[in-house]
């Protein structure tokens, strides 16, 4: 089906030798998209805690919660514009929408700070009683917060569709999955430091306006380069196909499987490429049946439910990808659980560097995605060139990672020796430095610049054609699901051990610490074994 949807794209550009669609030249109009729009996402996104408890008058664990919530739902909703992107409108639509939902959002929360009848009055110095915000303040920021959140959901992913889709060769697909992550990160660190700073030091009002300004420049540079994208269409619901596969198995429970080519139908669309397949698999036999030709199946009053084997082969191909995407849960669990727990370790060591400069224990992710950002490069300019003309064949997505987990452990690991060190140090009368924290964080980096755009290779790479939007919103959703798990998974330590007090001096992290190392020795164990039986479809060993 990609075939016909390319031989259109090319048709269409050989009678108009001026208009060429996909290829690289789309790459800096994305990519200035990206960094735009990241620096916008993260810039609300990072200091929401303090905005929320310094505008709105709101109390620090309501704002957690509050912020929870957000963040939960910027990494879920990516799957609802997945799906309506594969579904109904395309990725280009729904990222050109998105990004103006975005600008609407971002533009409502600078005005929110420009208007102080949109936000409560500030708490006295020194007075524990403050204006509780209003109805009508409330509904203005839940409306705001809303529309951003929506707007961040259904572009952060859908735009890395857009990207792999310019391209035919899955080397180009993996490089472009690298400088997506590298550009996402980038505006990361701009909005974590930037941003950040100039809400905290000098205006909420002009840090929100400057991510305004950021959006509304990547709106024009996504539309300013649309001539050149490869417009991939929508083919119906996706979904559907899947659903039929399951019910025509159901029905068809009792008929005998056939091993003759001919008693299977297929899709005169889907049988031109050659990448469709002729036979059934022998995995997941019982599914098999779907496909299987009955007596009346092609008659015009029948075969409503007969799928064909290329249909039959997609829905093997996601129950396969099912095992590997679940290994991916417990190690970004272990990561977020991290994330949180160092916020409170550098708020009781001794942030100072240099006689004028206080690191903020919130901005100690920074150094997490530089890292990221360095080794990013480095792998794409040097480590996998080097691999694969020493081995004569390129790291396959599950071997990166593979290889990222084997170093979020090696993080964990080394996170419980600083804590037991720094435990040892407290009552002493200078704390420990943060810049003990800083090596596990850049190990944790490392990892995340081998997993994470692997994940995004591996799914869009193996998953059928017409939920490949959906399948790069899988490691969003990973990371939302992940979330939830880690905050869980917090509050029962909390609640059944003495490890985790409001005040962590007196309890045991580097304990949690070494918990999230067992967890992730077995998951990677477990995710071997799923890697060792996963066969490929689309890429070449």
């Amino acid at each position: 089906m990609a075939g016909s949807v390319y031989g259109d794209t090319e048709a269409q550009s050989s009678c108009n030798p001026s208009s060429k669609r996909g290829g690289w030249i789309t790459f800096p109009f994305l990519m200035a998209t990206l960094f735009g729009l990241s620096v916008t996402s993260f810039g609300w996104l990072m200091n929401l805690i303090v905005f929320l408890i310094e505008e709105f008058n709101i109390k620090s664990i309501a704002a957690a919660q509050i912020s929870n919530i957000v963040n939960g739902c910027t990494s879920m909703l990516p799957v609802v514009a997945a799906v309506v992107a594969d579904s109904f409108f395309g990725n280009i639509p729904v990222v050109s929408v998105s990004a103006f939902i975005s600008l609407l959002g971002i533009c409502l929360l600078t005005l929110i700070t420009s208007f102080d009848y949109l936000r409560p009055k500030p708490c006295e110095t020194g007075s524990i009683l403050c204006q509780s915000p209003s109805t009508i303040q409330l509904g203005f920021l839940y409306a705001a917060l809303a529309l951003v959140t929506t707007g961040t959901a259904g572009t952060r992913v859908t735009l890395a569709s857009v990207g792999a889709n310019q391209y035919e060769k899955p080397k180009d697909k993996g490089s472009f999955f690298n400088w997506y992550f590298l550009t996402l990160n980038a505006g990361a660190v701009i909005s974590a430091t930037a941003i950040v700073y100039t809400q905290d030091n000098a205006s909420w009002k002009l840090g929100f306006g400057l991510c305004a300004a950021a959006n509304l420049i990547s709106f024009f540079v996504f539309f300013s380069g649309k001539r050149y994208y490869k417009h991939d269409k929508p083919m119906k619901s996706p979904f559907t196909s899947l659903i039929r596969v399951v019910v025509a198995a159901t029905l068809r429970r009792k008929a005998v499987i056939s091993s003759k080519e001919e008693d299977y139908h297929q899709n005169e669309l889907i049988e031109e490429t050659k990448n469709s397949a002729l036979m059934p698999s022998k995995s997941f036999r019982f599914l098999n049946r779907a496909a299987l030709k009955a007596q009346g199946d092609l008659k015009p009053s029948g075969g409503s439910f007969l799928c064909s084997v290329q249909e039959v082969e997609d829905f093997k191909a996601v129950l396969r990808l099912i095992p590997l995407w679940l290994a991916i849960i417990l190690v970004s669990t272990s990561i977020g659980v991290q994330a949180s727990l160092m916020v409170l370790q550098g708020l009781v060591t001794d942030r100072g560097i240099g006689p004028h400069f206080k690191v903020p224990a919130g901005s100690l992710q920074v150094i997490t995605i530089i890292s990221a950002c360095i080794v990013i490069i480095i792998n794409n300019w040097l480590v996998f060139p080097m691999y694969q003309k020493l081995t004569h064949k390129p790291l396959t997505p599950l071997q990166k990672v593979g290889i990222g987990q084997v170093f979020t452990i090696l993080s964990m690991a080394i996170s419980a020796v600083v804590e037991a060190k720094r435990l040892k140090t407290v009552g002493n009368e200078h704390p420990m430095s943060v810049l003990w924290l800083f090596p596990p964080l850049v190990i944790v980096g490392i990892g995340e610049a081998f997993q994470l755009p692997a994940n995004i290779e591996l799914f869009y790479g193996e998953f059928p054609e017409s939920l490949r939007n959906t399948a790069t919103s899988l490691t969003s959703l990973v990371i939302g699901i992940s979330f939830y798990v880690s905050t869980a998974l917090i509050d029962v330590i909390q609640r059944n051990t003495a490890w985790l007090p409001d005040d962590i001096n007196h309890g045991r992290v580097d304990n949690v610490y070494w918990v999230l190392v067992i967890g992730g020795v077995l998951n990677l164990g477990y995710f071997l074994v799923c890697s060792w039986v996963y066969q490929y479809r689309n890429f070449q060993e």
